[in-house]
């Protein structure tokens, strides 16, 4: 029997359910790669007995969430069913995305929303001006958060003392040649975003893209997400960020507070 405790009145399992993850640890491989992969190839990257990882994707395909022709495996649009559900669930994204497609349209620029996940940052909208084939952080994408300034803006909310106890663990590889990655320097990088209230990498997160970000609060001014804006270099400076770029995306932020419960 699981064991209970007691939470708020309530009663809850407490018990891991192994299989649940066995399975997630599966799905996620499949975004490491972009070509199909062999049942060996997938055992291997979950860490999972070839056995295991047998079941679960033969259990996947009769659910329509995975394809083989026998010898690779491939995800299908399927699953992009599970990333609906949590987009149109999600009150962040639905505040935000018409903000995103004003700043965007004003900007001629795209504008990427994001969320703190452990050391990394998820992009979960984006905002694209009227164009076709415009490029940018597609949704779903990883970073680490460490060298971003969706990131930084959203580690802002921590306090010096938990601040400093999450960077030291953090892997911090270095991303290019400018990217900073001691601990002590990213505290006080940190805390000078947290007090001009918004977050400027140049070159960091990737060698020749430089973006500005402000953390988005909800109704009680806890940080919830953060909002971006960013260019080539050779295209936008960093001054012109912040004079064309910050204003619209502190509006954007602030516009969407009430609403954020």
């Amino acid at each position: 029997m699981p064991k209970l405790k007691r939470e708020g009145g309530e009663e809850r399992a407490t018990d891991f359910v192994e299989s649940l993850d066995r399975v997630l640890r599966l799905l996620q491989v499949f975004g490491a790669t972009t070509s199909p992969m062999t049942l060996s190839d997938v055992a291997r990257a979950a860490d999972l007995p070839r056995a295991t990882a047998r079941r679960i994707l033969f259990t996947l395909e009769h659910g329509g969430f995975v394809a083989s022709d026998g010898k690779l495996f491939t995800l299908t649009p399927h699953v992009l069913t599970l990333a609906g559900a949590y987009l149109r669930s999600n009150l962040v994204v639905s505040v935000l995305q018409p903000v995103l497609d004003d700043i965007a349209t004003t900007a001629q620029e795209i504008s990427s929303l994001a969320l703190l996940d452990g050391e990394e940052v998820v992009f979960i909208a984006r905002g694209s001006p009227a164009r076709v084939f415009s490029t940018g952080l597609e949704i779903g994408y990883r970073l680490p958060a460490f060298c971003t300034s969706v990131g930084r803006a959203m580690l802002g909310q921590f306090d010096d003392g938990e601040l400093a106890k999450r960077l030291k663990p953090m892997k911090r590889e270095p991303m290019t040649p400018q990217t900073i990655t001691d601990p002590k320097l990213l505290l006080k990088a940190i805390q000078a975003d947290r007090t001009r209230g918004y977050s400027l990498v140049d070159r960091e997160a990737e060698p020749h893209f430089r973006s500005i970000s402000v953390p988005v609060r909800r109704y009680d001014g806890t940080i919830v997400a953060a909002i971006n804006m960013g260019a080539h270099v050779d295209r936008v400076s960093a001054r012109e960020l912040i004079a064309r770029f910050l204003p619209l995306l502190r509006d954007g932020a602030e516009g969407a507070r009430s609403k954020l419960l």
